[in-house]
């Protein structure tokens, strides 16, 4: 297990005297507590793999340190890391057993016989690969053979980190859930410290217990699952986390309220001191915008379709050029393709250039 620091952490493919806007990895200060489940968060291209191949020792940082309870190991190879690392693509030997396949690791380390024997039932056992344990590798499914891969990192008893990179890439849809639900339960039975790239939001709010969200090589937000859903502190997470995604809108703010166009939407809070010259905008999730009957008072926009996803349903409206959604109750039609929007002011966020703003009480 390892408490992991980054300490002002910063990659260029193109050499240290690139300029930072274009780094792979912008510099990045945090800390991963020890024993933590996280979760690696964003698009293709924002920089995640960069950072977990940093940090295991794949590629050497333009700038910045890496400890492990307190200790640099930047100038490290990985192999002297104590980490294991589990890929898009399993990393097996096809012609060994899985029990072979399992023990490699700790016969290169020159582990005694009895010592191999015990890990490799315990990991069999943690992993239900106990059935296939005399069975060669090539015979099973892409989730066994992704077992068997985390499994031999699991199997030495000195690693202090695990690593995932995509590695749900491969399985089938239906067993996807299966997997995730083992590495889950793994981690609550090793107490690891864990770190899990994805681009599937799914797999990140459900493994990690925080999620780091990456754009454009930065970390935009760090926080739980419920953290990015309720509160994003950059637009970008408003929109990335969520199924749809936040409804990011162009505004003028002042005091409570918000206008957009002639129409103004009550805010939960009052906002006096926005910067000057700065991008306005309101972030509003569609689960707190309901699709209703033109009232005055309310926003009217012209409806485009309903989504229903079967237990919600979901209006797809535009005023001018701004496309929102809805929330559309039970029974919601409209006569003429057009709704009034009610929005909850509890729930309506505020930013300057894509930032959040904490308006006063």
């Amino acid at each position: 297990m390892a408490r992991i620091d980054l300490v002002d952490l910063a990659h260029s493919y193109g050499g240290n005297d690139a300029p930072q806007e274009s780094f792979a990895l912008k510099p990045v200060t945090m800390t991963w507590r020890q024993g933590g489940a996280y979760a690696l968060l964003g698009p293709s291209g924002c920089g995640k793999t960069t950072l977990l191949n940093v940090i295991s020792g794949i590629i050497t940082p333009s700038r910045g340190k890496i400890l492990f309870d307190g200790q640099d190991i930047t100038p490290l190879s990985t192999q002297k890391r104590n980490i294991a690392q589990v890929f898009q693509f399993p990393v097996i030997y096809d012609t060994m057993t899985v029990g072979q396949n399992l023990a490699f690791p700790l016969k290169n380390r020159g582990v005694p016989k009895a010592e191999i024997d015990k890990r490799v039932a315990e990991i069999g056992r943690l992993l239900d690969l106990e059935p296939y344990l005399n069975r060669k590798a090539t015979r099973l499914t892409a989730d066994a053979k992704q077992k068997i891969s985390l499994g031999r990192g699991l199997v030495r008893s000195d690693v202090a980190a695990v690593l995932f990179d995509e590695p749900l890439t491969v399985i089938d849809p239906e067993l996807k859930w299966q997997l995730r639900s083992k590495l889950k339960a793994l981690h609550r039975e090793l107490d690891l410290t864990m770190i899990y790239v994805t681009h599937d939001q799914t797999e990140a709010l459900t493994f990690a217990d925080t999620v780091v969200v990456m754009h454009d090589g930065r970390v935009v937000q760090s926080g739980t699952p419920a953290e990015l859903f309720d509160k994003p502190a950059h637009t970008f997470v408003g929109y990335f986390i969520g199924s749809p995604g936040m409804n990011i809108l162009p505004a003028e703010v002042k005091g409570r309220e918000a206008r957009i166009g002639g129409n103004v939407i009550a805010l939960h809070h009052s906002y006096d001191n926005l910067p000057a010259g700065a991008k306005i905008e309101i972030g509003v999730r569609p689960e707190f915008v309901d699709a209703v009957a033109p009232a005055p008072g309310l926003l009217t926009a012209k409806i485009d379709r309903i989504d229903d996803l079967g237990r919600i349903r979901f209006a797809r409206v535009r005023i001018g050029e701004a496309k929102i959604a809805a929330r559309a109750p039970a029974g919601f039609t409209s006569a003429d393709g057009t709704a009034g929007l009610r929005f909850d002011p509890a729930h309506v966020h505020v930013y300057a250039n894509s930032l959040l703003v904490e308006g006063a009480a």
